[in-house]
């Protein structure tokens, strides 16, 4: 597979399991793709992973429609129906793959599952006990070039060498540095000493009013979350220098930090804050990627998005925290019937009445018949 810098970049995303970072950025590229197998794999690839089956099947179906009988994009499609309950259309597609490659493991597989799994319940019970990842076709990877054939080689010998202090000697790296991390190296991102002197601006009204020390301190500390990848706790911080009386080029300079921002997956997102604590007071939160369990109801759906409102902790029936409205802009299958978990950007909005209030924009979800605590 001979993937461009856009492509390369999403695939080390999604070996790297950030489903996340995939997603967003291939979707605004889908015009630029419109005809390129590789991409509409790697995105239906992604979606399938990050929960999105609606996504998936989409993505799926046009690298059909360019390849029509590539193996792993049948594979695709028919675990899609697989969830859907459309074991019919899945097995058509098992067998046209075992016609393509008689000896396909993941196919063969899937119908023996199926065999042995047959009754009205049976499929479905045999999906939300998780072992459906066992039919996903397989992950992209990215070309074996001469490159990637020689980097292992020349880091394990740059590995010795250093170890056996050669690169120091010879002055190579010199002594006392290391090598910087991926974000270690955004060096611009520190305040300079004129924004330091003067951090906070006097007249005018903002939500949040703080000190010199404060605004300084607060910068820093969410300096360091960002460079500890901790995205959401460092937004927060963010945010509240975005809303108060720090000066205009400590906000610049937070909103730099933010555009620099991955989209987490639910198993990368590493900070999490419960509704209670967002409703308290939603402009902190804003653009924080929050992942909260409950039922849906009042679903919306449309070829190209769809929308429900949330019951936030009503995952047990036991407990109803609060209502949200969630978009997806993209069409996503949802059960009415059973708990769902949900990864969303959470957006401010005001009411009429002046009152702060939010809602939820749509990453992915999980659906099973029963999410464990």
């Amino acid at each position: 597979m001979r993937l461009d810098p856009i492509l390369t970049r999403a695939v080390r995303f999604l070996m790297r399991k950030k489903y996340g970072d995939v997603i967003s950025i291939l979707q605004p590229e889908v015009v630029r793709y419109h005809d390129s197998f590789n991409y509409h794999y790697i995105l239906g690839s992604a979606c399938l992973r990050a929960g999105d089956l609606g996504g998936a099947f989409t993505y799926f179906k046009r690298a059909r429609e360019i390849k029509m009988l590539d193996p792993s994009v049948l594979l695709g499609m028919a675990v899609c129906y697989l969830h859907r309950g459309d074991t019919g259309k899945a097995v058509d597609l098992y067998l046209e793959v075992l016609d393509v490659e008689s000896r396909n493991r993941i196919a063969k597989k899937a119908l023996q599952v199926l065999r042995k799994n047959s009754g009205p319940d049976g499929i479905q019970n045999w999906i939300d006990s998780g072992k459906a990842l066992q039919l996903f076709p397989p992950a992209p990877k990215l070309p074996l070039t001469a490159e990637r054939i020689l980097l292992p080689a020349i880091g394990v010998l740059l590995a010795l060498a250093l170890a056996g202090g050669i690169l120091v000697k010879l002055g190579v790296i010199p002594l006392g540095k290391t090598v910087s991390s991926e974000r270690g190296g955004l060096a611009g991102l520190a305040l300079e000493r004129e924004d330091r002197e003067t951090p906070v601006q006097t007249g005018g009204t903002f939500r949040y009013i703080l000190t010199r020390n404060q605004v300084l301190e607060i910068y820093e500390a969410a300096r360091k979350l960002f460079m500890e990848y901790r995205d959401e706790a460092a937004k927060v911080s963010l945010n509240r220098l975005i809303e108060s009386n720090a000066s205009d080029p400590v906000k610049n300079k937070a909103r730099l930090i933010i555009s620099y921002m991955e989209v987490p997956g639910f198993d990368t997102l590493k900070d999490r804050f419960p509704y209670a604590e967002v409703k308290q007071d939603p402009l902190l939160y804003r653009d924080c990627y929050i992942i909260w369990r409950g039922m849906a109801t009042n679903l919306k759906e449309d070829q190209d998005s769809t929308s429900f409102d949330f019951l936030v902790g009503y995952d047990t029936r036991s407990t109803l925290e609060g209502i949200v409205q969630v978009v997806f802009d993209f069409s996503v299958p949802v059960n009415l019937e059973r708990p769902l978990e949900v990864l969303a950007k959470v957006i401010p909005i005001s009411s009429a009445a002046g009152e702060d209030g939010i809602r939820l924009e749509g990453i992915a979800l999980h659906q099973a018949a029963f999410l464990g605590k």
